[in-house]
Protein backbone atom coordinates (compact mmCIF):
# COMPACT_ATOMS: atom_id res chain seq x y z
CA UNK A 1 0.00 0.00 0.00
CA UNK A 2 1.38 3.39 -0.93
CA UNK A 3 2.13 6.05 1.92
CA UNK A 4 -1.21 7.28 3.26
CA UNK A 5 0.59 11.08 2.67
CA UNK A 6 0.63 10.45 -0.74
CA UNK A 7 -3.07 9.43 -0.41
CA UNK A 8 -3.57 13.33 1.17
CA UNK A 9 -2.42 15.81 -1.76
CA UNK A 10 -2.83 19.26 -0.90
CA UNK A 11 -6.00 19.62 -3.31
CA UNK A 12 -7.58 17.24 -0.96
CA UNK A 13 -7.40 18.64 2.54
CA UNK A 14 -10.64 17.48 3.89
CA UNK A 15 -12.23 13.93 4.98
CA UNK A 16 -15.64 15.03 2.99
CA UNK A 17 -13.24 15.19 -0.20
CA UNK A 18 -11.20 12.34 0.29
CA UNK A 19 -14.36 10.15 0.92
CA UNK A 20 -15.62 11.21 -2.97
CA UNK A 21 -11.95 11.29 -4.21
CA UNK A 22 -9.11 9.57 -2.78
CA UNK A 23 -7.67 6.84 -4.68
CA UNK A 24 -9.87 7.24 -7.73
CA UNK A 25 -8.66 10.62 -9.53
CA UNK A 26 -5.17 9.84 -8.03
CA UNK A 27 -3.40 7.61 -10.98
CA UNK A 28 -6.53 5.85 -11.57
CA UNK A 29 -6.13 4.95 -15.40
CA UNK A 30 -9.49 5.69 -17.28
CA UNK A 31 -10.40 2.95 -19.52
CA UNK A 32 -13.91 4.22 -20.24
CA UNK A 33 -15.55 7.45 -19.97
CA UNK A 34 -17.37 6.96 -16.86
CA UNK A 35 -17.93 9.03 -14.18
CA UNK A 36 -18.41 5.87 -11.73
CA UNK A 37 -15.59 3.02 -11.31
CA UNK A 38 -17.16 0.06 -14.13
CA UNK A 39 -18.00 -3.17 -12.43
CA UNK A 40 -15.50 -5.97 -13.66
CA UNK A 41 -17.65 -9.48 -12.69
CA UNK A 42 -14.22 -11.68 -13.40
CA UNK A 43 -12.09 -13.95 -10.45
CA UNK A 44 -9.24 -13.46 -12.77
CA UNK A 45 -7.18 -11.00 -14.43
CA UNK A 46 -4.47 -11.51 -17.17
CA UNK A 47 -1.57 -9.58 -18.20
CA UNK A 48 0.50 -8.47 -21.01
CA UNK A 49 3.21 -9.03 -19.18
CA UNK A 50 5.04 -9.48 -16.08
CA UNK A 51 5.72 -5.42 -16.14
CA UNK A 52 2.08 -4.64 -16.28
CA UNK A 53 1.99 -7.35 -13.72
CA UNK A 54 3.22 -5.51 -10.91
CA UNK A 55 1.75 -2.40 -12.43
CA UNK A 56 -1.59 -3.59 -12.11
CA UNK A 57 -4.58 -2.09 -10.18
CA UNK A 58 -7.95 -2.79 -9.82
CA UNK A 59 -11.40 -1.76 -8.13
CA UNK A 60 -10.31 -3.31 -4.61
CA UNK A 61 -7.08 -1.34 -4.82
CA UNK A 62 -9.47 2.38 -5.30
CA UNK A 63 -11.08 1.44 -2.36
CA UNK A 64 -8.42 0.07 0.17
CA UNK A 65 -6.90 3.65 -0.82
CA UNK A 66 -10.01 5.51 -0.05
CA UNK A 67 -10.20 3.90 3.44
CA UNK A 68 -6.52 4.32 3.90
CA UNK A 69 -7.04 7.92 3.66
CA UNK A 70 -10.04 8.11 5.93
CA UNK A 71 -8.32 6.16 8.67
CA UNK A 72 -5.19 7.75 8.28
CA UNK A 73 -3.55 4.20 7.62
CA UNK A 74 -0.52 2.89 5.60
CA UNK A 75 -2.23 -0.30 4.67
CA UNK A 76 -5.96 -1.31 4.84
CA UNK A 77 -7.02 -5.30 3.69
CA UNK A 78 -10.93 -5.20 2.76
CA UNK A 79 -13.11 -8.66 2.97
CA UNK A 80 -16.60 -9.86 2.53
CA UNK A 81 -17.92 -9.01 6.01
CA UNK A 82 -17.38 -7.07 9.55
CA UNK A 83 -17.19 -10.65 11.12
CA UNK A 84 -14.62 -11.90 8.88
CA UNK A 85 -12.48 -8.99 9.41
CA UNK A 86 -12.54 -9.91 13.46
CA UNK A 87 -12.30 -13.84 13.29
CA UNK A 88 -9.23 -12.56 10.76
CA UNK A 89 -7.43 -10.04 12.84
CA UNK A 90 -7.86 -12.26 16.21
CA UNK A 91 -6.42 -15.41 14.23
CA UNK A 92 -3.83 -13.83 12.44
CA UNK A 93 -2.40 -12.02 15.12
CA UNK A 94 -3.45 -14.25 19.03
CA UNK A 95 -0.90 -16.84 18.82
CA UNK A 96 -1.51 -20.32 19.99
CA UNK A 97 -1.28 -19.83 23.84
CA UNK A 98 -2.10 -16.12 23.85
CA UNK A 99 -4.30 -14.00 25.82
CA UNK A 100 -6.80 -11.64 25.22
CA UNK A 101 -8.62 -8.99 26.85
CA UNK A 102 -11.98 -7.88 25.66
CA UNK A 103 -15.11 -6.04 27.09
CA UNK A 104 -18.49 -7.56 27.77
CA UNK A 105 -20.28 -5.03 25.95
CA UNK A 106 -18.95 -5.87 22.68
CA UNK A 107 -20.83 -7.37 19.56
CA UNK A 108 -22.22 -10.74 20.46
CA UNK A 109 -20.84 -12.48 18.08
CA UNK A 110 -17.14 -11.44 18.08
CA UNK A 111 -17.77 -12.01 22.07
CA UNK A 112 -19.02 -15.57 21.18
CA UNK A 113 -15.82 -16.24 19.01
CA UNK A 114 -13.78 -15.10 21.77
CA UNK A 115 -15.26 -17.20 24.21
CA UNK A 116 -16.01 -20.48 22.22
CA UNK A 117 -14.14 -20.59 19.66
CA UNK A 118 -10.52 -19.33 20.53
CA UNK A 119 -9.85 -21.71 23.16
CA UNK A 120 -9.95 -24.76 21.31
CA UNK A 121 -6.53 -23.44 20.13
CA UNK A 122 -5.65 -22.96 23.17
CA UNK A 123 -6.52 -19.15 23.29
CA UNK A 124 -7.66 -17.60 26.72
CA UNK A 125 -9.94 -14.07 27.37
CA UNK A 126 -10.38 -12.11 30.28
CA UNK A 127 -13.69 -10.04 30.07
CA UNK A 128 -13.60 -6.41 31.56
CA UNK A 129 -15.98 -3.52 32.02
CA UNK A 130 -15.11 -1.31 28.94
CA UNK A 131 -13.96 1.26 31.22
CA UNK A 132 -12.10 -0.87 33.83
CA UNK A 133 -8.81 0.99 33.04
CA UNK A 134 -7.65 -0.66 36.67
CA UNK A 135 -8.72 -3.76 35.61
CA UNK A 136 -6.69 -3.69 32.13
CA UNK A 137 -3.33 -2.24 33.63
CA UNK A 138 -3.12 -5.37 36.32
CA UNK A 139 -3.95 -7.94 33.49
CA UNK A 140 -1.59 -6.32 30.93
CA UNK A 141 0.96 -6.09 33.99
CA UNK A 142 0.86 -9.48 35.53
CA UNK A 143 -0.22 -11.54 32.54
CA UNK A 144 1.58 -12.18 28.71
CA UNK A 145 -1.59 -10.29 26.88
CA UNK A 146 -1.33 -10.44 23.09
CA UNK A 147 -4.35 -7.93 22.04
CA UNK A 148 -6.51 -5.68 24.05
CA UNK A 149 -9.74 -6.07 21.86
CA UNK A 150 -12.85 -3.69 22.33
CA UNK A 151 -15.45 -1.15 20.51
CA UNK A 152 -15.53 2.35 20.91
CA UNK A 153 -18.26 3.37 21.06
CA UNK A 154 -19.12 -0.40 22.19
CA UNK A 155 -22.58 -2.02 20.93
CA UNK A 156 -25.45 -1.71 22.21
CA UNK A 157 -24.57 0.76 25.19
CA UNK A 158 -22.29 2.90 23.33
CA UNK A 159 -19.49 3.28 26.11
CA UNK A 160 -16.27 4.89 24.97
CA UNK A 161 -12.91 3.46 25.73
CA UNK A 162 -10.08 6.38 26.25
CA UNK A 163 -7.84 4.72 23.16
CA UNK A 164 -5.14 6.72 24.16
CA UNK A 165 -4.57 5.79 27.39
CA UNK A 166 -4.98 2.26 27.14
CA UNK A 167 -2.54 2.25 24.11
CA UNK A 168 -0.18 3.56 26.12
CA UNK A 169 -1.25 1.16 29.05
CA UNK A 170 -0.90 -1.76 26.52
CA UNK A 171 2.19 -0.47 24.48
CA UNK A 172 4.19 -0.51 27.29
CA UNK A 173 3.84 -4.64 27.89
CA UNK A 174 3.89 -5.09 23.89
CA UNK A 175 0.09 -5.76 23.69
CA UNK A 176 -1.54 -4.69 20.68
CA UNK A 177 -4.66 -2.76 20.73
CA UNK A 178 -7.38 -3.28 18.35
CA UNK A 179 -10.49 -0.78 18.10
CA UNK A 180 -13.90 -2.03 16.51
CA UNK A 181 -14.29 1.06 15.30
CA UNK A 182 -17.80 0.67 13.17
CA UNK A 183 -20.56 2.74 15.20
CA UNK A 184 -17.98 5.76 15.12
CA UNK A 185 -17.14 5.49 11.39
CA UNK A 186 -13.49 6.66 10.51
CA UNK A 187 -15.21 10.32 10.08
CA UNK A 188 -16.24 10.91 13.68
CA UNK A 189 -12.90 9.17 15.00
CA UNK A 190 -9.42 8.22 14.24
CA UNK A 191 -8.78 5.53 16.02
CA UNK A 192 -5.31 4.97 14.69
CA UNK A 193 -4.10 8.48 15.67
CA UNK A 194 -5.46 7.75 18.73
CA UNK A 195 -2.50 5.09 19.04
CA UNK A 196 -4.59 2.18 18.55
CA UNK A 197 -2.70 -0.48 16.22
CA UNK A 198 -5.95 -1.49 14.59
CA UNK A 199 -9.17 -0.42 13.25
CA UNK A 200 -11.87 -2.92 12.06
CA UNK A 201 -14.58 -1.34 10.57
CA UNK A 202 -17.85 -3.52 9.40
CA UNK A 203 -18.47 -1.81 6.24
CA UNK A 204 -21.91 -3.11 5.55
CA UNK A 205 -23.13 -0.34 8.00
CA UNK A 206 -22.20 3.44 7.62
CA UNK A 207 -19.61 3.13 4.84
CA UNK A 208 -21.72 0.94 2.49
CA UNK A 209 -24.72 2.89 3.92
CA UNK A 210 -27.63 1.89 1.70
CA UNK A 211 -28.24 -1.70 3.23
CA UNK A 212 -27.29 -3.62 0.40
CA UNK A 213 -23.50 -4.89 0.91
CA UNK A 214 -22.07 -7.14 3.38
CA UNK A 215 -17.99 -5.81 4.07
CA UNK A 216 -15.47 -5.47 6.26
CA UNK A 217 -11.89 -3.78 6.84
CA UNK A 218 -8.87 -3.74 8.84
CA UNK A 219 -6.56 -0.49 8.95
CA UNK A 220 -3.22 -0.61 10.47
CA UNK A 221 0.42 -0.42 9.84
CA UNK A 222 1.92 -2.00 6.56
CA UNK A 223 3.61 -4.69 8.90
CA UNK A 224 0.37 -5.56 10.80
CA UNK A 225 -1.89 -5.77 8.07
CA UNK A 226 0.44 -7.78 5.72
CA UNK A 227 0.38 -10.59 8.42
CA UNK A 228 -3.16 -10.32 8.67
CA UNK A 229 -3.14 -10.39 4.77
CA UNK A 230 -1.43 -14.10 4.42
CA UNK A 231 -3.76 -15.15 7.30
CA UNK A 232 -6.94 -13.94 4.87
CA UNK A 233 -5.47 -15.34 1.76
CA UNK A 234 -5.48 -19.17 3.57
CA UNK A 235 -9.37 -18.32 4.90
CA UNK A 236 -11.29 -16.79 2.03
CA UNK A 237 -13.60 -14.60 2.70
CA UNK A 238 -12.94 -12.20 -0.49
CA UNK A 239 -15.26 -9.24 -1.54
CA UNK A 240 -16.78 -9.41 -4.62
CA UNK A 241 -16.45 -6.75 -7.39
CA UNK A 242 -20.06 -6.12 -6.47
CA UNK A 243 -19.42 -5.66 -3.28
CA UNK A 244 -16.20 -3.45 -3.67
CA UNK A 245 -18.48 -1.63 -6.59
CA UNK A 246 -21.18 -0.47 -4.08
CA UNK A 247 -18.71 0.23 -1.13
CA UNK A 248 -17.10 2.95 -3.41
CA UNK A 249 -20.44 4.59 -4.10
CA UNK A 250 -21.33 3.88 -0.79
CA UNK A 251 -18.47 5.75 0.78
CA UNK A 252 -18.54 9.12 -1.91
CA UNK A 253 -22.09 10.37 0.70
CA UNK A 254 -20.91 8.98 3.58
CA UNK A 255 -19.92 12.33 5.02
CA UNK A 256 -23.29 13.89 3.65
CA UNK A 257 -25.32 11.23 5.57
CA UNK A 258 -23.15 10.89 9.04
CA UNK A 259 -23.13 14.72 9.22
CA UNK A 260 -27.52 14.21 8.99
CA UNK A 261 -27.00 10.96 11.66
CA UNK A 262 -25.13 12.77 14.27
CA UNK A 263 -27.43 15.77 14.16
CA UNK A 264 -30.63 13.48 14.08
CA UNK A 265 -28.96 11.09 16.91
CA UNK A 266 -28.09 13.85 19.14
CA UNK A 267 -31.10 16.12 18.94
CA UNK A 268 -33.62 12.35 19.48
CA UNK A 269 -31.44 11.50 22.25
CA UNK A 270 -31.98 14.86 24.00
CA UNK A 271 -35.83 14.37 23.32
CA UNK A 272 -36.10 11.32 24.66
CA UNK A 273 -34.11 11.75 27.82
CA UNK A 274 -36.42 14.27 28.79
CA UNK A 275 -39.64 12.28 27.85
CA UNK A 276 -41.83 10.61 30.96
CA UNK A 277 -42.03 7.40 29.38
CA UNK A 278 -38.55 7.05 28.41
CA UNK A 279 -36.11 5.88 31.64
CA UNK A 280 -32.64 5.76 30.39
CA UNK A 281 -30.96 7.06 27.37
CA UNK A 282 -27.46 5.58 26.83
CA UNK A 283 -25.72 8.62 24.05
CA UNK A 284 -21.90 9.51 23.93
CA UNK A 285 -23.40 13.09 23.01
CA UNK A 286 -25.61 13.34 26.43
CA UNK A 287 -23.45 15.49 29.34
CA UNK A 288 -24.56 12.62 31.56
CA UNK A 289 -23.20 9.79 29.33
CA UNK A 290 -20.29 8.12 31.74
CA UNK A 291 -17.74 9.04 29.15
CA UNK A 292 -18.74 12.43 27.77
CA UNK A 293 -15.77 13.21 28.17
CA UNK A 294 -13.53 10.88 26.61
CA UNK A 295 -16.03 11.28 23.74
CA UNK A 296 -16.08 15.01 23.12
CA UNK A 297 -11.73 14.59 22.95
CA UNK A 298 -11.69 11.89 20.70
CA UNK A 299 -14.83 11.97 18.56
CA UNK A 300 -15.86 14.71 15.95
CA UNK A 301 -19.62 13.61 15.91
CA UNK A 302 -20.85 11.07 18.16
CA UNK A 303 -22.80 8.46 15.84
CA UNK A 304 -26.18 7.82 14.77
CA UNK A 305 -27.11 4.99 17.42
CA UNK A 306 -29.31 5.48 19.97
CA UNK A 307 -29.87 3.15 22.73
CA UNK A 308 -32.71 3.55 25.56
CA UNK A 309 -34.88 1.87 27.95
CA UNK A 310 -38.48 2.65 28.04
CA UNK A 311 -40.38 3.29 30.98
CA UNK A 312 -42.14 -0.28 31.02
CA UNK A 313 -41.54 -4.21 30.90
CA UNK A 314 -41.43 -6.07 27.31
CA UNK A 315 -44.86 -6.37 26.18
CA UNK A 316 -45.10 -2.19 26.81
CA UNK A 317 -41.34 -1.95 25.05
CA UNK A 318 -43.16 -4.08 21.60
CA UNK A 319 -45.87 -1.54 21.92
CA UNK A 320 -43.86 0.92 21.40
CA UNK A 321 -41.65 -0.52 18.34
CA UNK A 322 -44.94 -1.62 16.72
CA UNK A 323 -46.35 1.75 17.19
CA UNK A 324 -43.46 3.02 14.80
CA UNK A 325 -44.27 3.72 11.50
CA UNK A 326 -41.19 5.36 9.80
CA UNK A 327 -38.26 3.03 11.47
CA UNK A 328 -37.87 -0.57 9.81
CA UNK A 329 -37.54 -3.10 12.69
CA UNK A 330 -34.56 -4.78 11.63
CA UNK A 331 -30.96 -5.76 13.49
CA UNK A 332 -28.65 -3.66 11.37
CA UNK A 333 -27.67 0.03 11.46
CA UNK A 334 -25.90 2.58 9.69
CA UNK A 335 -27.76 2.82 6.81
CA UNK A 336 -30.32 5.64 4.97
CA UNK A 337 -33.24 3.77 6.63
CA UNK A 338 -34.00 4.34 10.42
CA UNK A 339 -33.90 0.79 11.83
CA UNK A 340 -35.00 -0.12 15.61
CA UNK A 341 -34.53 -3.21 16.93
CA UNK A 342 -35.20 -4.80 20.58
CA UNK A 343 -32.70 -6.87 22.03
CA UNK A 344 -34.94 -9.26 24.26
CA UNK A 345 -37.05 -9.89 20.98
CA UNK A 346 -33.93 -10.17 18.56
CA UNK A 347 -32.55 -12.74 21.52
CA UNK A 348 -35.37 -14.57 22.31
CA UNK A 349 -34.06 -17.96 22.41
CA UNK A 350 -31.64 -16.88 25.12
CA UNK A 351 -32.68 -16.99 28.80
CA UNK A 352 -33.60 -13.49 30.55
CA UNK A 353 -31.07 -14.34 33.04
CA UNK A 354 -27.97 -14.92 30.42
CA UNK A 355 -29.41 -11.44 28.45
CA UNK A 356 -29.70 -9.94 32.08
CA UNK A 357 -25.67 -10.82 32.36
CA UNK A 358 -24.83 -8.24 29.92
CA UNK A 359 -27.48 -5.51 30.57
CA UNK A 360 -30.04 -7.02 27.76
CA UNK A 361 -33.57 -5.72 29.37
CA UNK A 362 -37.04 -6.41 28.29
CA UNK A 363 -37.56 -2.69 28.14
CA UNK A 364 -34.03 -1.88 25.99
CA UNK A 365 -34.59 0.12 22.59
CA UNK A 366 -31.51 0.24 19.64
CA UNK A 367 -32.57 3.17 17.32
CA UNK A 368 -30.68 3.65 14.79
CA UNK A 369 -30.88 6.90 12.76
CA UNK A 370 -31.31 6.87 8.76
CA UNK A 371 -31.13 10.65 6.93
CA UNK A 372 -34.95 10.67 7.14
CA UNK A 373 -36.00 14.34 8.37
CA UNK A 374 -35.49 15.29 11.81
CA UNK A 375 -39.28 16.70 12.29
CA UNK A 376 -40.92 13.47 11.10
CA UNK A 377 -38.86 11.33 13.16
CA UNK A 378 -38.96 13.14 16.28
CA UNK A 379 -43.26 13.36 15.63
CA UNK A 380 -43.42 9.62 14.96
CA UNK A 381 -41.11 8.47 18.27
CA UNK A 382 -43.68 11.05 20.28
CA UNK A 383 -46.91 8.94 18.74
CA UNK A 384 -45.28 5.68 19.39
CA UNK A 385 -44.37 6.58 23.13
CA UNK A 386 -48.09 8.10 23.71
CA UNK A 387 -49.16 4.44 22.90
CA UNK A 388 -47.33 3.38 25.81
CA UNK A 389 -49.47 3.04 29.52
CA UNK A 390 -47.59 5.58 31.92
CA UNK A 391 -46.25 3.78 35.06
CA UNK A 392 -47.56 4.75 38.46
CA UNK A 393 -44.19 5.40 39.45
CA UNK A 394 -42.13 8.45 38.97
CA UNK A 395 -39.27 8.60 37.52
CA UNK A 396 -36.42 11.11 37.68
CA UNK A 397 -34.98 13.25 34.47
CA UNK A 398 -32.42 15.21 33.88
CA UNK A 399 -33.65 19.11 34.95
CA UNK A 400 -33.65 21.42 31.93
CA UNK A 401 -33.71 19.13 29.17
CA UNK A 402 -36.87 19.93 26.39
CA UNK A 403 -38.37 18.53 23.60
CA UNK A 404 -36.49 20.50 20.87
Amino acid sequence: MEDVNKLKPSFLSSDESLAVHAGERLGREIVTNSITIPIVSTTTYFYKNSSELIDSKSIFVMEVQRICALEGAESTLVMASGMCASTVVLLAMVPRGGHIVTTTDCYKETRMFIETFLPKLGITATLIDSTDIAGLQAIVNNHEVSMFFTASPTNPFLRCVDIKLVSEICHKRGTLVCIDGTIATPLNQKALALGADLVIQSATKYIGGHNDVLAGCISGSMKLVSEIRIMHNLLGGTLSPNAAYLLIRGIKTMHLRVKQQNSTALRMAHVLEAHPKVSRVYYPGLPNHPEHHIAKRQMTGFGGLVTFEIDGDLETTIKFIDSLKIPYIATSFGGCESFVDQPATRNWDVPQEERLKYGLKDNLVRFSFGVEDFEDLKADILQALETTPTKTSSVSHQKGAVFD
